[in-house]
């Protein structure tokens, strides 16, 4: 959650899980010619928002070779001034994501290059958002969100190689939620084949190894399938994602296109060269250690209750577990008056024709801060729910708020979340430290388990370890062999 006053997105988390597959019919003919100007001026509208949804764009020499290696992917597409027409950026973000918008704008969020184990992967995930790009497919999915009359054009040309670990997200309660529809309109699953079968073909002529395709997504299946069993969430694909296969499905198409592979990987380099990136979440968007969120910048904490895990967006926090309830904590103007706030958020989450509002608002103090709660029970679908909006004063002109939804009379999950809400002291702020990759060389005497114990975390170190570095269950490393490792920044 960064350091911003402005309203999340959309109320909700989306769950992880990559996009489509590669097979022989879904070759698409590539879009010939150049990016034409009204692309590129599209683009350039709507690059600050995505830069602003996700962390903002990284600087420095790990965000320059993101860049070289995304522009020489790019001049593979066949548009003729790739190369100069493509700006790449490496995302502050710690979420698994990648993403391309018309006029040759690609992203990478900083955690999914972490994830990665050679320039040829990174060369594959970005040509796949190349392959988008070059294709035309965002254009036609605009389209037809314009006929289908889906809010948010933002959504209608965004992309992403994952559906979701973003923010942007989706509605928690379509019938409910109104206003708060999907911003992040997927691509079809024949455009995400034709986009795989892209960025293979990319692949080849760059002289990189094809089989890196099939390989970065076997990280990313592997990741998904760790994360899931960690927060106790389900790892097969939700319902709402059924057009777009499971990370696990796609890896063996993709292998299987790929062939033999050949070409080089350029893992030392790749390795080398993102040495020391920031890993998982940025102090200055707040960082998750265990059930707590503490944001070091903006000063306060809350502990999520016990089952129910946490996603840190660059606006929002999302809390969700098994229970069937889900919250968010986020941000909006404040003028100074916290029961206007709430009654506010009431109607945010309602939408624009809705005339949802609490049936009463109660005052009180929590942990010293001022605060304000409502309840409101709604038909949603088939079944009643009650949605809890929580606001909190931390100035005369900043207020944060819960808003929680859960079955009707099981709100209370989330009663100990709301008591738990409080600022922290400056030596509290100052004793969080930031995670970031290490890349070190195997020696003599050095074993998977030896390694993993450097890991800087208190639990799984050894499932981290093997996933982050592409390790199968009984694979072993070997002396002189470079890996990535977790550890602490130093202060």
């Amino acid at each position: 959650m960064a350091r911003n006053k402005r309203r999340a997105l959309a109320f909700g988390i989306a769950a992880v899980a990559v996009a489509g597959c590669v097979t022989a019919e879904a070759q698409a003919p590539q879009t010939a010619g150049r990016i034409t100007p009204q692309e590129a001026q599209q683009g350039a509208q709507y690059h600050p928002q995505f830069l602003a949804e996700f962390g903002g764009a990284m600087s420095g020499p790990q965000a320059a070779y993101v860049e070289q290696v995304g522009k020489n992917i790019a001049v593979q597409s066949g548009l003729g001034n790739a190369r100069d027409a493509f700006t790449v950026s490496l995302l502050n973000s710690p979420v698994n994501n990648a993403f391309a918008v018309p006029g040759g704008y690609i992203y990478t969020t900083r955690q999914l290059v972490s994830l990665m184990n050679s320039e040829a992967e990174l060369a594959a995930v970005l040509g796949h958002e190349v392959g988008h790009v070059a294709a035309r497919h965002s254009q036609r999915r605009q389209q037809a969100a314009t006929r289908n009359s889906i809010l948010g054009v933002l959504g209608a040309i965004g992309s992403s190689i994952l559906l979701g670990d973003s923010q942007i997200g989706q509605t928690v309660s379509r019938g409910l939620l109104e206003g708060s529809q999907l911003l992040t309109l997927r691509f079809s699953r024949q455009q995400e084949l034709q986009a795989d079968d892209l960025g293979i073909q990319y692949l080849a002529r760059a002289g990189y190894d094809r089989r890196a395709m099939g390989t970065v997504l076997a990280s990313l299946a592997a990741q998904n399938a760790l994360d899931a069993r960690l927060t106790g969430q389900n790892a097969s694909v939700p319902a709402w994602a059924s057009t777009h296969p499971d990370p696990a499905s796609r890896v063996q198409s993709a292998l299987q296109k790929a062939g033999n592979g050949g070409g080089v990987t350029n893992r030392d380099t790749f390795l080398t060269r993102i040495d020391g990136l920031l890993y998982g979440d940025d102090p200055q968007q707040g960082v998750i250690e265990g059930s707590t969120f503490i944001h070091p910048a903006l000063r306060f904490a809350f502990t999520a209750p016990q089952g129910y895990y946490m996603t840190n967006g660059t606006r929002a926090v999302s809390i969700q577990g098994q229970g069937g309830g889900q919250a968010q904590l986020t941000t909006a103007a404040y003028s100074g008056n916290l029961e206007t706030y709430v009654r506010q958020q009431f109607q945010a989450l309602g939408g624009q024709n809705s005339q949802l509002a609490p049936t009463a608002l109660q005052r009180t103090t929590i942990n010293g801060l001022q605060a304000v709660y409502g309840t409101a029970r709604v038909n949603s679908g088939n079944q009643q729910v009650d949605v809890v909006v929580v606001g909190y004063e931390f100035a005369r002109d900043q207020a944060f708020h819960f808003a929680a939804i859960a079955p009707a009379g099981r709100a209370g999950t989330f009663d100990g979340m709301f008591r738990s809400m409080r600022r922290i002291t400056p030596s509290e702020a100052g004793s969080v430290v930031p995670r970031k990759l290490q890349v070190v060389t195997v020696a003599r005497g050095d074993t998977v388990a030896s390694l993993a114990r450097r890991m800087a975390f208190d639990s799984a170190q050894e499932d981290r370890f093997r996933v982050l570095n592409a390790l199968g269950s009984r694979e072993e490393v070997t002396p002189g062999q470079k890996v990535k490792l977790v550890v602490r920044a130093a202060r």
